[in-house]
């Protein structure tokens, strides 16, 4: 069985605590963005292709494509997620054909390994494990791996485990996504981070006029992260400039997103970013 995965946005990320264990809780909602890729009206390939079919081997065999991982297979959370939810005695071949960038705060590696339980659980498990048993086993494997589980916009609470449904709908949209060639570590992002309350109800969001967004809905790791990368501000700011009606970090970067009403200006903006040579990236997709 074939799936294609697709990436997420943070709109909002409130930082609000340092827990005990060291981890923090924070608010922000998450949005699924990618799932229609490849489609006439749409088609730039961003998202993952993921395939998985039995074996009787009784061995979990991954095969990579596209761009390069870089971690042990030990590591990798689509094998892990594997090891985790077949018995032990059974086998898979896994597919995995990726094109999301690493390293972006668009949670791909999270989405190939919620995608990787939800297919075995379907095509080898004849769906032995709930929805909910499902998402146990994702939380074992990242915070924001149930989100994919349910892949539709979602207020996140906790470490963003605490998922509930929220009414936001940006169909017929367009975000474009600009990646730079900058990595940063989830231990740097938080390191820069000062844990206050939160100072919007991101719960409201439709409450608001998305042009209204950009005064009230922010993400905590671009005041420190804009600091020490300057590119990622510019970058924003460009956004912002070209006719964006909302643009923000994802995550804890470094992928940066604008969301226009309009194919033309979004279109625009994507050429103004193609000749930058320390640009990794630029996707333009309809919501």
């Amino acid at each position: 069985m074939l799936e294609f995965v697709n990436a997420k946005i943070n709109i909002g990320l409130q930082i609000v605590r340092r827990r005990e264990d060291g981890y923090h809780d924070l608010q922000t909602v998450f949005y699924p963005i990618g799932r229609y890729a490849g489609l006439p009206e749409n088609p730039v390939r961003f998202c993952d292709i993921l395939e998985i079919t039995d074996n009787c081997s009784g061995k979990i065999n991954v095969y990579f494509e596209g761009r390069r991982i870089e971690c042990p297979l030990e590591k990798n959370l689509v094998y892990r997620a594997a090891c985790m939810i077949l018995p032990g005695n059974t086998g898979c071949e896994i597919f995995l054909d990726k094109h999301l960038p690493d390293g972006a705060g668009l949670g791909g590696g999270s989405a190939d390994a919620a995608f990787t339980l939800k297919l075995i659980n379907e095509v080898i498990l004849k769906n032995k494990f709930s929805n909910n048993e499902l998402v146990e086993f994702a939380l074992r494997l990242g915070a924001d791996c149930p989100f994919f589980l349910y892949n539709r916009p979602m207020y996140a609470e906790g470490i963003g485990e605490k998922l509930t449904d929220v009414n936001i709908d940006l169909s017929g949209k367009w975000i474009l996504v600009i990646k730079p060639d900058i990595y940063v570590s989830t231990k740097e992002a938080f390191a820069g981070v000062i844990p206050h309350p939160g100072e919007f109800d991101l719960r409201n969001l439709s409450s608001l006029p998305i042009e209204d967004w950009q005064y009230v809905v922010k993400n905590d790791f671009e005041n420190s992260l804009f600091q020490k990368y300057p590119v990622l501000r510019k970058i924003k700011d460009s956004i912002v400039s070209a006719g964006a009606l909302y643009a923000s970090m994802s995550g804890s970067g470094s992928s940066i997103y604008g969301i226009f009403n309009e194919y033309g200006p979004a279109r625009e903006c994507e050429m103004s970013f193609s000749e930058c040579p320390t640009i990794e990236g630029s996707y333009l997709l309809k919501l």
